[in-house]
Order: structure tokens, then C-alpha cells, then sequence
């Protein structure tokens, strides 16, 4: 469990730990140079038998869970970022389906988001389909929430552990990895865990820095992974139409500051990797008509977002 800033939250975490019905576990809570330190010590105090306590320096998500892996002692990893919590049945549940199945290295569920005073399930809006590969993997037909998860050590040792080089999506580019070098992936639609999403500042909360990260993650796979004929076509593919997703996000952010010149440069480039109707459109009104494209894009922006909160 990584920690940074959470010293609000990590009390429910870590309770949801010890109310497990599976009690087989160590609990390895990283504080991973958090700026809050003072009171998420003081927060732990209680629990300070009851739990492996690490402090670093700041190394991110994916160095704070590199360091609970390297001390972790039993042969399997479970997740839980420090403002998640799992439902009590939640190991025991993952756990019988490595029983069910012993080939299985990584099993991830379905968990309950909890945001802006409305529920949902991360599969409503990340489904799974079908068998969890490699490839089901690149086009994110299926998708894996960290707090989820329970996974053989030796899958992710085998992978490399998480690369503590990225700021973000450590964890997608980790399983990514996991499924190419051979791990068995398996999942469940039960909702074992809530996801609060109550973290300021959190991660998931920057979508065009999302989505950079997974088009920088695929073109990173292509460089150092071995990759045969099709897994190198299907992940390039995929990587064009991310990227031109990506230039696309930049673009509507630039006209939505005023930088028509720099929409237009973004908008472009992702005309030219991916050719649309509506974004030559978009181009020819941004040069004919700039203030004038730009206020209808706002104007069908507020449309859409409106016709989205009334569901």
C-alpha cells in the first residue's frame, strides 16, 4: 500500500485489511515521502504491530510498490492504494479462484466507484471482454483497477516490477508486461472493492496526461519488448489511434484557453495520422473563421456535457 497524502483515508484501508475473512497476510504500508508524514503517523500508530511500515524518499506509485514487493514475504501480491478499501470477502474470493485454477498468475474484479455523490462499477464504464492476453490487453478490451488484484510475485518478477520512470498508468504498462512475458490473467465482474476517488489531485483526474501516458506506454512496448509480426502491427495500430487521440485532447484544450494557432498545429497532427470529415472540418473553420469555430465548439461542448449529467 502506498502512501502520499492520504492520511485522511488510509485508517479505512488498512481497516478493510484486517476485516478480511481470509486473515493469511502481511500488511506493507510505504510512506512514500509524503508531505502529510506527522499525521499519517500518527494515524498508523495504532496499527503499528498489525503492520510492516516502510518509509523513502518520494518515488512515485510505482517505486513505492516496487519496495513493498522487494519486502513482501509470501508468494502472493495483493493491491490497495491507500484511499480504496476492499469488501471483506474480498481475498478470500480472489484467493479460491487460484484454488479453482492453479495455471492462474493474476486475478483482478470488479469494484464500486464512488465520486461527486454518485455510485457506479468500474466495469459500467471499463468492461472486460472475453479472455484477459496481451492483446485483449493493448486495446484495453480489458481493463485492470490496481486495488483489485492478486498476483503471483514471481509473474511480476519476471516482468521487471513496475517502471518507476513513469509518472503515471504504472500499473496498466505492468500488467501489459505481466501478459507478454506468460502470465495467466483471469477476473471476476463481483464488486469486491470501493474505489473512493476522494484523493486530491489524484492521478486519474488529468484525462489528456492519461491518455499521453498510455500512447508513451504502447510506443515504449514496441521499443524493448520482443514482440512478433502481429503484436507489433495490433500495438502500432493502436499506438497511431492513441496518439491521435492524444493531439486531438491537446487541441480542444488549446482552443478552449484561446490558442487557436497552437489548436490548429495539434488538430493537424492528428488530421494527418488519422484523417477525419470532422476534424478537416474543424481545420477549415479554424482558419477561416477562427472565433467563430471556436465559440461553436464551446457551444456543442456545453451541449453534450449537459445532456451527460442529465444521464
Amino acid at each position: 500500500m502506498p502512501a502520499y497524502m492520504t492520511a485522511h483515508l488510509i485508517a479505512g484501508a488498512v481497516d478493510s485489511i484486517l476485516n478480511q475473512t481470509f486473515q493469511d497476510f502481511e500488511i506493507v504500508v510505504v510512506n512514500d515521502g509524503s508531505p502529510d508524514t506527522p499525521e499519517l503517523e500518527s494515524v498508523l500508530a495504532p496499527y503499528q504491530d498489525q503492520i510492516v511500515y516502510i518509509k523513502q524518499q518520494n518515488k512515485r506509485a510505482a517505486g513505492a510498490r516496487n519496495t513493498a514487493i522487494r519486502s513482501a514475504k509470501g508468494e502472493f501480491l495483493a493491491f490497495l492504494d491507500s484511499d480504496d478499501s476492499w469488501l471483506p470477502d474480498h481475498l478470500a474470493s480472489q484467493m479460491k479462484l487460484f484454488d479453482e485454477d492453479p495455471s492462474l498468475d493474476l486475478v483482478y474484479c470488479d469494484g464500486l466507484v464512488i465520486a461527486t455523490g454518485e455510485s457506479k462499477t468500474f466495469m459500467d464504464t471499463c468492461p472486460s471482454r472475453g479472455e484477459a492476453t496481451f492483446e485483449a490487453l493493448a486495446v484495453e478490451r480489458c481493463q485492470i483497477p490496481i486495488s483489485t488484484v492478486v498476483v503471483r510475485k514471481r509473474a511480476l518478477e519476471k516482468a521487471g516490477l513496475f517502471d518507476e520512470s513513469l509518472a503515471r498508468c504504472d500499473d496498466y504498462d505492468m500488467w501489459f508486461r505481466a501478459a507478454f512475458w506468460g502470465a495467466k490473467i483471469a477476473y471476476t465482474d463481483h464488486v469486491q472493492v470501493r474505489f473512493s476517488g476522494g484523493r486530491p489531485g489524484a492521478l486519474s483526474l488529468s484525462s489528456l496526461k492519461m491518455v499521453e501516458a498510455y500512447w508513451k506506454i504502447l510506443e515504449k512496448a514496441i521499443q524493448t519488448l520482443p514482440l512478433n509480426d502481429a503484436q507489433k502491427t495490433l500495438v502500432r495500430d493502436r499506438a497511431d489511434e492513441i496518439k491521435a487521440l492524444y493531439l486531438w485532447e491537446e487541441g480542444k484544450a488549446h482552443l478552449h484557453e484561446g490558442k487557436v494557432r497552437e489548436a490548429i498545429e495539434s488538430f493537424s497532427k492528428a488530421n494527418a495520422d488519422r484523417q477525419t470529415t470532422k476534424l478537416s472540418l474543424l481545420l477549415l473553420g479554424l482558419r477561416l473563421a477562427p472565433n467563430t469555430t471556436r465559440k461553436l465548439v464551446e457551444v456543442a461542448k456545453g451541449i453534450r456535457n449537459g445532456a451527460t449529467s442529465q444521464g
